[in-house]
């Protein structure tokens, strides 16, 4: 049985970062259309920060829970603004998922998708349509569901929320938004991506890719 242990939630958020740092610039400009300019740099020291917070403490007797936790404290004094602490509470809905093990099969990642998607919702109000990240994740969150409770192998119910937070994203687009610093444009707002959505699916897009890797590693 494949599994996902502390040592791989750090190998995870690695990946999660370069993929950040990687986007850094493109979020810029998407934010600088509708917002600050902030996002791609608050994200890319959100998630470096938290990545190495896990890499720092090692992990041989952290359980999930705890290396979730430290990575949402991390993002959170790293980020700050509105973003880190709706990353924090996804992070932290996360920790509680997973539980106080020290690992969990694969086939379990994607509850991580459902709990991040849970704990962004009840943390910043928000809903689809509104134009934020939300847009992503709760379409991710539901082919997640979807997929676990039809069986599916954990790599391809990862593929298809990262699918399907990527439509959500694009959908962005022709939304008028209606929260955030976006909202203050009124119909300007509307033929722009918001920055948050595309930097979620960015972010299930790399995980899908980091389990798609992990499997085909162990494979003997």
């Amino acid at each position: 049985m494949q599994t996902f242990s502390r040592h791989d939630l750090t190998d995870l958020f690695r990946s999660l970062a370069e993929r950040m740092a990687a986007e850094q610039s493109y979020l810029a400009e998407l934010d600088g259309e509708i917002g600050d300019a902030d996002h791609g740099v608050a994200m890319a020291g959100g998630f470096a920060a938290a990545a190495r917070a896990l890499g720092e403490a090692g992990g041989a007797d952290q359980t999930l829970a705890q290396g979730l936790t430290l990575a949402a404290s991390s993002l959170h004094n790293a980020v700050g603004a509105t973003t880190g602490p709706l990353y924090a509470s996804a992070l932290l809905r996360a920790a509680s998922a997973l539980g106080a093990e020290t690992q969990v099969p694969l086939s379990r990642l994607p509850e991580v998708i459902v709990a991040m998607a849970e704990g962004i919702a009840a943390r910043g109000q928000g809903k689809p349509g509104d134009k934020t990240m939300v847009d992503a994740w709760a379409p991710a969150a539901h082919a997640a569901r979807a997929g676990l409770q039809a069986g599916q192998p954990a790599t391809e119910v990862l593929a298809a929320a990262a699918r399907a937070a990527a439509d959500g994203a694009q959908a962005t687009r022709a939304m008028m938004a209606s929260r955030g610093r976006a909202a203050r444009l009124g119909p300007r707002s509307v033929g722009h991506l918001d920055p948050g959505a595309v930097s979620a699916a960015a972010l299930l897009d790399s995980l899908a890719h980091w389990a798609r890797r992990r499997t085909e590693g162990s494979r003997p």
